[in-house]
């Protein structure tokens, strides 16, 4: 389920509370006062058998006795009775139901098997659950407190999403005070149902919530999860924090990978990916909270300080510059005007010290100063206490000073008794107030990340080069083999082979039995080799002298390759002994040692990591996480979250490395672990990178068999759908590959566009168009597989570049019950039949995944789709909220057309 029956359970018309009491501080009593209390518009219908009335309401002795079928039930009842009431409710007709109580998951097997049955109760009902063992949920525009806390929020426009309903309780607690309300707050517990990725799809269509936050302790399905989160975060700003940060699996890990992909990084890795920003800590939270409610809206990272205590501006410019930020420049024209209002001895630059008797209108004539100033993104107002000027009164005209103007301000007032009154005074005004300046700069670049965030998950990525062809056949023969012998670790002469499958370059290497058939091997290369250990059971060769570099003969190669097996044997007589392998020594002077891998996270999948490689990747700590698939953009993301990244670029007189080269071979790896579910591990490290290239020279893999999802289902990221590639022909004999839609199509559907007639634009979007913004193709192109298709029909032009000649998409509401369609074809292609193969291959595509109806809106003048769609199947009727348009539904349980 998603957000089906959401809406009993947080719009409800009528609740029943179950065990509810009288009894001082039970929970029956405080949830009966909080209910009661809120505002609720509806019926509110105690069930107790010990009791007559409670708040002034008749009680009822049963579920049987309610005079109605309440939409919502709160649950404060021992838990080993919530299976059988759950079922009784659920036949009643209720919708919804919040589990207060606790005993159940976390307590260990039992409370996992009463937690079962009580899912198994609600089932059949669809009915949605709540907890269990969890605060409650609050909804103050509804008048909604369903919950056992101390206070009633506020009203706001923040959804607020917790595990913790001391999290909670103690965020609600800090926003009154703040005059900072809620639009929701629903405290998960136990997750049993409800979860994120439900709450995350409720919130993103809810036109009441203007941003989410999250508290996170642990995701219960991944691709549910991320799936909802790019999706609302798309939409609308996600703040979210986590605790649980401990590495048990990290420890456990026996490749440099796996060891430095730690489960929190994971997490990181994930929230960045789908577009969210993270906050560390609660205070974080607090003040990240405090700058969406107040909807402060920013272009840049670019920063102008405001303050009458110059050792403070130059804390909080350290802190800036700390977090990634600039100071703004003053140009000319801001600088005349600072002049004329500020006393001779000012700072003349940013930090703008006004110096410490600065009244209230010297801080208003600045930031008006600044206001309209196109060379800062935001300013920052700080004041000091003194004697010579009063707080509260600087800080009512500054806020005089800011009514009906529209630019980013944030304040702070340092102190605690004499910048209270202060403080209450921006609340209510909503301008941002931070306790120190710190907070306040870290507030601006939480808002700076999250930007930039989202450009990036916007950008076009490159094409990935034509010449990236794969072998998945041999890689799999390799892994098929090494499997069917019972081992889990390839040999690195059998990873050099997977890596030779996918495109990535590895070193000249052979393989020697024994010391003189490595003699050979180097006389057969003909040049210095490193000679290595070959064992499945050796992970780290270098721990035990099992490599040797710089060899020069054959002959030292043989006495080496004799001391070396004498060596292993003695300290790993454990370890079975292949032989030894014998490599090129690769000539790349200079260049960089850096790691690429993979690791296997046991909630989120297969994992990505980049960075500074090297006998010492553990000590250094210098790594990148993500999640596949990755395309260009995302590689390059990766890479740059690195400290090695900066050397990458050259300096001095070293060239920059060939980053192009790197991220594709990023790439590559990503597909590999896409198509191959049973590589669970995998290092290259190093590999070297200079301005020539890429070269792998050793290679650790992994394999296993697949022990939870299957194939792709095992991503977090439903990675590109390549067995929807089809090739048709039309009745003319026009040959076109259909495929699914990929990032990097956007400048095909930019060209697409261009080609159309405006009246096809105008019967397509409902308006005229002259041109398709980069937001609206990366919308149509950067897609979420898992929510929705789109499938473009492609052809070689006669310079064997492709171009694009239709679209077709859907997109499917969370529940997976109906999806919305839209097709469009290039005007010079209309009347050839493209757009009814386009729409019989969608149908066909929304039939398999188990969609119920396909419906779509057509202007009562585009005739030719009209009548495309009766011949489909599809029914008809009038929009009667919108004149001129009519409906299209086709239901995907009835029989296909033929074609």
């Amino acid at each position: 389920m998603t957000v089906r029956n959401l809406d009993f359970l947080l719009k409800p018309n009528s609740i029943a509370l179950i065990g509810a009491s009288r009894r001082p501080k039970s929970m029956g009593a405080v949830v009966a006062r909080n209910l009661f209390n809120a505002g609720f518009g509806g019926p509110i219908m105690p069930v107790s058998a010990d009791e007559r009335s409670i708040e002034g309401a008749l009680c009822y002795p049963s579920v049987e006795s309610l005079p109605i079928a309440p939409d919502l039930a709160v649950i404060c009842t021992p838990p080993d009775t919530v299976p059988d009431l759950i079922n009784r409710l659920g036949e009643r007709g209720t919708k919804a139901a919040i589990v207060i109580s606790a005993g159940f998951g976390e307590l260990g097997a039992e409370g996992k098997a009463l937690q079962q049955r009580a899912l198994d109760a609600a089932r059949p009902h669809l009915m949605r659950i709540a907890g269990p063992n969890c605060l409650g949920v609050m909804v103050p525009g509804r008048g909604l407190n369903a919950s056992f806390a101390h206070v009633n929020p506020l009203k706001g426009d923040i959804a607020l999403i917790a595990q913790s309903g001391a999290v909670v309780t103690s965020i609600v607690d800090w926003a009154t005070s703040r005059r900072v309300g809620f639009s929701h707050l629903v405290a998960l517990g136990g997750m049993a149902d409800v979860d994120f990725g439900d709450l995350l799809d409720y919130m993103a269509a809810d036109q009441h919530t203007r941003a989410i936050c999250l508290y996170v302790e642990a995701i219960t399905e991944a691709r549910k999860f991320m799936s909802a989160a790019r999706a609302a975060a798309r939409q609308k700003p996600i703040i979210v924090i986590r605790s649980g940060r401990t590495d048990e699996a990290a420890r456990a890990a026996s490749s440099h990978t796996g060891a430095l992909a730690g489960h929190d990084d994971v997490y990181d890795a994930a929230f960045r990916r789908a577009g969210m920003l993270r906050v560390g800590e609660l205070d974080e939270l607090f003040d990240a909270v405090e700058t969406l409610a107040m909807g402060v809206q920013i272009t840049g990272d670019r920063l102008a300080i405001v303050t009458n205590g110059g050792g403070i501006g130059v804390m909080a410019t350290d802190t800036l510059i700390d977090e990634g930020g600039r100071l703004a420049s003053l140009d000319e024209t801001v600088m005349a005007k600072l002049d004329a209002i500020l006393p001779p001895t000012w700072s003349r630059g940013n930090p703008i010290d006004i110096i410490g008797d600065a009244p209230g209108k010297r801080y208003a004539d600045t930031v008006g100063a600044l206001i309209g100033d196109h060379n800062h993104d935001a300013v920052l107002v700080i004041n000091c206490p003194t004697a010579v000027s009063e707080g509260t009164e600087t800080a009512q005209a500054l806020v005089d000073s800011l009514k009906g103007r529209k630019h980013p301000v944030l304040t702070s007032w340092l102190g605690e008794d004499s910048a209270r009154d202060a403080r209450h005074l921006f609340a209510a005004n909503r301008i941002p107030t931070y306790e120190t300046p710190n907070k306040a700069v870290r507030a601006f670049m939480h808002l700076v990340r999250y930007r930039k965030n989202q450009e990036m998950l916007m950008e076009t990525p490159a094409s990935t080069p034509e010449q990236f062809q794969v072998d998945e056949a041999a890689a799999r023969a390799v892994i098929e083999a090494a499997m069917a012998e019972g081992r889990g670790w390839l040999s690195e002469f059998e990873g050099q082979q997977i890596l030779r499958a996918y495109g990535i370059p590895v070193v000249e290497t052979l393989k020697a039995l024994t010391p003189d058939e490595a003699a050979e091997a180097a006389r057969r290369i003909g040049k210095p080799v490193a000679l290595k250990i070959l064992s499945v059971d050796i992970i780290h060769k270098s721990d035990i002298g099992g490599v040797h570099l710089h060899i020069k003969t054959p002959e030292e190669v043989r006495a080496r390759a004799v001391a070396m097996l004498e060596r292993v044997k003695r300290l790993r007589p454990d370890a079975q002994i292949e032989g030894f392998t014998v490599q090129a020594m690769a000539s790349k002077p200079g260049a960089h040692e850096l790691i690429l891998g993979v690791a296997d996270d046991p909630l989120f999948g297969p994992v990505l990591l980049f960075g500074q490689g090297g006998t010492s990747v553990e000590v250094v700590q210098d790594k990148a996480l993500g999640l596949p698939p990755l395309n260009t953009n995302l590689a390059r993301e990766m890479m740059a979250r690195t400290r090695v990244w900066k050397l990458l670029q050259g300096y001095r007189d070293r060239p920059a490395a060939a980053i192009d080269q790197i991220a594709l071979t990023l790439i590559k790896i990503s597909q590999l672990i896409t198509d191959i579910a049973e590589i669970v591990e995998l290092d290259i490290n190093p590999l070297l990178a200079d301005d020539a290239g890429v070269l792998a020279l050793d290679v650790r893999v992994k394999v296993a068999v697949p022990t939870l999802t299957p194939g792709t289902r095992r991503l977090a990221i439903r990675p590109y759908p390549k067995k929807l590639e089809k090739r048709v022909k039309l009745n003319d004999g026009r040959g076109f590959l259909l495929r699914p839609i990929r990032p990097e199509d956007e400048p095909h559907v930019q060209r697409m566009f261009e080609r159309m007639t405006p009246e096809d634009i105008r019967l397509r979007f409902f308006a005229p168009m002259k041109r398709l913004s980069h937001q609206m193709a990366a919308k149509l192109t950067q897609i979420d597989y898992d929510r929705e298709m789109a499938l473009v029909a492609v052809a070689e032009t006669s310079d064997g570049h492709e171009e694009l000649y239709g679209i077709v998409r859907i997109a499917a509401d969370p529940d997976n019950q109906k999806a919305e369609y839209a097709v469009m074809v290039r005007s010079d292609l209309k009347g050839k039949g493209l757009g009814y193969v386009l729409m019989t291959q969608i149908i066909d595509y929304a039939r398999s995944r188990g969609l119920k109806q396909v419906f779509g809106e057509v202007l009562r003048e585009n005739t030719t789709m009209l009548a495309m769609c009766s011949e489909l199947g599809f029914s008809r009727r009038e929009n009667r909220d919108e004149p001129g348009v009519v409906e299209v539904t086709i239901g995907l349980t009835d029989k296909p057309p033929a074609t």
